[in-house]
């Protein structure tokens, strides 16, 4: 098993993809009551796995694009925050991150095995 295992990094890239997401949903709430604010959406599985259909796909390369929700009604203040949006979306983001701290959490411990000999 190689160490520097593209699927761990793979893993790693989705981790930070969602700590980037909790980011910006956080912002997102914190700005619930600011006049003219546009809430912002982080796009990365999506582009990740329109990289995976690509001829020649590259996926390490793959990062987080942050963009302002265009299409969430704002409100009389100009402001379109959703509470509930923002926290459905941070307790679905909270279990993507503990899914792939988990698997990649496995993947070490068989590394560790493997390294040990099985003891």
């Amino acid at each position: 098993m190689n160490i520097n295992n593209s699927r761990d990094q793979l893993l790693v890239n989705l981790m930070s993809a969602a700590v980037r997401r909790n980011q910006v949903l956080t912002g997102n709430l914190v700005n619930q009551n600011t006049p003219g604010y546009t809430r912002q959406t982080v796009e990365f599985e999506d582009i990740l796995a329109a990289e995976f259909r690509s001829e020649t796909p590259d996926l390490l390369s793959v990062e987080p694009v942050v963009l302002d929700d265009i299409l969430t009604p704002k409100s009389a203040d100009g402001n379109n925050v959703n509470m509930e949006l923002e926290m459905t979306g941070l307790m679905q983001n909270r279990l993507q991150y503990e899914l792939y701290s988990t698997i990649l959490a496995g993947r070490m411990e068989l590394m560790r095995s493997a390294i040990q000999g099985g003891r």
